[in-house]
């Protein structure tokens, strides 16, 4: 599978926009909307779904440990989704090392057919060993996806905004990286546009800027970079109102996508006028 491509507007239908052609689609599998959201950390289960529903997004990640135990806030949330509607993405949050990540990404394709998604083998691959940043252990994630990736999984891997590593699992057959633009639930926004950028142009597989993003205008420049998707959570949950924020995230991540495939104008050092220098009155 090859990475979306920029579209031009000479390549498109007529009476179409981008935004109706350009499908988001991860290991053969075509999304509507470039938006992935999470389920952690909202005051209630009805603020998610609203949240969920307002962000326009078909893809939400669920941590599988959280809810195979039942953890506070999560009692219930796989009974509170319409998994019709939305394509569930297991994640393997908490786990610290790859054979950690191996188990419970078993568990979670599991939990997936129990919901009725019998043919979801989609993981979101996070191997965690750090406390304090959350930041990814790049030799511990290559690893598990190799194994994950035998086992026929569609493995979606949590990364730092690293082009090498990045390749490399590209080459394992991951279908997605997912680069961090900062640390989980920072807010910090995109602090590694220049990778996140060489990961893009180096990769065929899609990159999802995933962890950081803190408003919609950040969101916009992340899909501005060229990313293919986004994945949001703490920015909309914490939010003052949940389910505005995430309908922000959604429009902004539309803007940013139309946005890079318009094309910007090239940054001058020198002003340019906008209105034609033909005609004007010389005294």
């Amino acid at each position: 599978m090859t990475k979306d491509k920029q579209q031009t507007a000479s390549t498109l239908p007529q009476n179409t926009t981008p935004h109706q052609t350009d499908s988001l689609i991860i290991a053969g599998r075509e999304f509507r909307s470039r938006l992935m959201t999470g389920t952690g950390k909202y005051p209630n289960l009805e603020t998610m779904k609203h949240s969920i529903e307002a962000c326009e997004g078909e893809i939400v990640t669920v941590a599988v440990r959280r809810v195979q135990t039942q953890a506070p806030g999560h009692e219930g949330l796989a009974e509170a989704i319409d998994w019709q509607k939305i394509w569930m993405l297991p994640n393997t949050a908490g786990c610290k090392t790859a054979e950690d990540a191996v188990r419970v990404a078993r568990l979670g394709r599991e939990m997936a057919k129990l919901l009725g998604q019998e043919d979801n083998n989609f993981v979101k691959l996070e191997v965690i060993p750090d406390a304090k940043y959350l930041l990814p252990d790049p030799i511990g994630t290559l690893e598990a996806a190799e194994q994950l990736v035998k086992e026929g999984f569609a493995v979606l891997p949590y990364i730092n905004a690293d082009p090498l590593l990045a390749k490399r699992l590209e080459e394992v057959g991951c279908a997605t990286v997912m680069p961090l633009g900062s640390p989980i639930g920072s807010g910090q926004g995109i602090q590694n546009a220049a990778n996140i950028r060489i990961i893009i142009e180096e990769t065929n597989i899609p990159v999802v800027v995933d962890a950081g993003i803190g408003t919609p205008s950040e969101a916009a420049a992340a899909m501005e970079l060229g990313a293919d998707a986004l994945l949001i959570n703490s920015a909309i949950a914490l939010a003052q109102n949940p389910a505005v924020m995430a309908k922000a995230m959604g429009l902004a991540t539309v803007a940013g996508r139309l946005a890079y495939n318009a094309g910007r104008i090239p940054i001058k050092s020198y002003a340019s006028a906008s209105s034609p220098l033909t005609g004007t009155i010389n005294s």
